[in-house]
């Protein structure tokens, strides 16, 4: 009877992990198309879900091209800093930025047909970066060769990143880069095996009997990361730019300025979503808008320039980089100064809404503003010069000496002339034989 019961112990203990293995959780995924700013956010909230739901492992499914380096490296430190087991299923391509991450993870697993590498720093001209970028980008790929626990020889990892390091045997050297093949991979400890689905990957890490969770980005995410792009931030704030000037041209409010006030909704919305601006650059922005209104009704340049200057600040704080949005923002200035100069030079419309606060009167005769009294009863009597005409002087009309001017031309003394206009004390003359 004992034996029985300590038989019966024993096998249930046996049991245990092996119940606990089948119903624990692996949270899959996604890392694919370019890696930027708005990727964060959904790779955040999976994390964060994962850890709270009592997962011990993260699948991070990658196809990707790369992406831009402040991206990745914030998405490294996510990876980093979670206690959670990350593996790294590179589903085709981990190339640039993609290779940089995959190199943070506890383990990869490489599809057959599955490449790693080619990390090279590109800047914004699609040229290789300099010196300084580049020598810190080498140090964060070395170190990313080196975070696991995998005994990765960094030489690869930097290999990849600079052309000038020879390795012939697996095509790199004389200024290529480093691109592994999911077999090189495996031979030089880059992947830790080659898979072609994640059923086969969880067999073979011994998760078969886990749970999936699938983690889909969500439609807010995806705008995020779509407006986000700094591709598409200069594009959608000369949107905002062209929309508004078109709108000053126009009488009321209608398509154009719909579209720059859309535009610059979207831009603060999918900055927002993607945890890259805070509520205070908005408010700033609604500050410099406020105070362009009030210029409307106090006019005299000081607010509008302060609400300006506010506008473009609270834009430039809702990125993660302060240098390429304040270079967004002045592509977009130049692109909306060009549009309002080809308006008013094709087009010859005028600003309805800056009438308001631009000064549009003349003060000329016509309009009746004059210095003194306007004595247009003088115009075609004819008068005499008292003194030559240079082409100001004094001419004579009935005893009454006045201070006259020539149209241009020099005027003798004595010389008989007529008066031709009249502008308050400006009193113009021409030679009466010229009649």
């Amino acid at each position: 009877m004992i034996r029985g019961l300590l038989l019966f112990a024993a096998l249930f203990l046996m049991a245990i992990p092996h119940a606990g293995a089948d119903s624990g959780k692996v949270y899959h995924v996604p890392l694919e198309n370019e890696v930027e700013r708005g990727l964060y956010e959904f790779l955040d909230r999976s994390f964060k879900e994962a850890e709270k739901a009592g997962a011990e492992t993260i699948v991070l499914e990658i196809n990707t091209p790369g992406g831009f380096v402040d991206a990745a490296g914030r998405i490294a430190k996510l990876m980093d800093e979670t206690k959670l087991r990350t593996i790294a299923f590179i589903n085709r391509d981990a190339l640039s930025a993609g290779a940089f991450l995959a190199l943070h993870a506890d383990e990869i697993y490489m599809h057959p047909n599955g490449r790693i590498g080619a990390a090279q720093v590109i800047d914004q001209s699609g040229n290789a970066a300099g010196d300084k970028a580049n020598s810190a980008w080498l140090a964060s790929m070395k170190a990313a060769a080196e975070s696991s626990d995998q005994d990765r020889d960094p030489k690869y990892a930097l290999a990849m990143a600079d052309a000038s390091i020879d390795l012939p045997e697996y095509r790199a050297g004389e200024g290529k880069l480093l691109t592994l093949s999911a077999d090189e991979a495996l031979e030089v400890g880059y992947s830790e095996g080659t898979v072609s689905s994640l059923d086969e990957l969880l067999s073979t890490v011994g998760l078969e009997g886990a749970e999936v969770v699938k983690m889909n980005e969500t439609f807010s995410e995806k705008l995020a990361r779509f407006i986000t792009n700094p591709v598409v931030v200069p594009i959608l704030l000369s949107i905002a730019g062209l929309g508004l000037v078109v709108e000053l041209y126009s009488p009321g409010f209608g398509i154009p300025g719909s579209m720059g006030v859309g535009a610059l909704l979207l831009f603060f919305y999918g900055h927002l979503v993607a945890g890259l601006a805070g509520y205070e650059s908005l408010l700033l922005f609604l500050a410099g808008i406020g105070l362009l209104i009030a210029e409307l009704f106090v006019p005299g340049g000081i607010l509008g320039i302060l609400g300006g200057v506010a506008m473009v600040a609270g834009i430039i704080m809702a990125g993660a980089d302060p240098a390429w949005m304040a270079i967004s923002v002045i592509t977009a200035l130049v692109i909306t100064i060009l549009g309002m100069v080809i308006m008013m030079k094709f087009f010859g419309k005028r600003l309805h809404l800056l009438n308001r606060i631009v000064l549009r009167d003349a003060t000329d005769t016509e309009s009746g503003y004059v210095s003194n009294a306007n004595r247009l009863e003088l115009i075609g009597r004819k008068a005499r010069t008292v003194t030559a005409l240079r082409p100001s002087g004094t001419a004579e009309i009935d005893g009454e000496f006045l201070d006259v001017v020539s149209e241009g031309r020099f005027i003798g003394k004595d010389q008989q002339v007529k008066i031709t206009k009249v502008e308050g004390s400006r009193i113009v003359v021409r030679e009466a034989s010229d009649e």
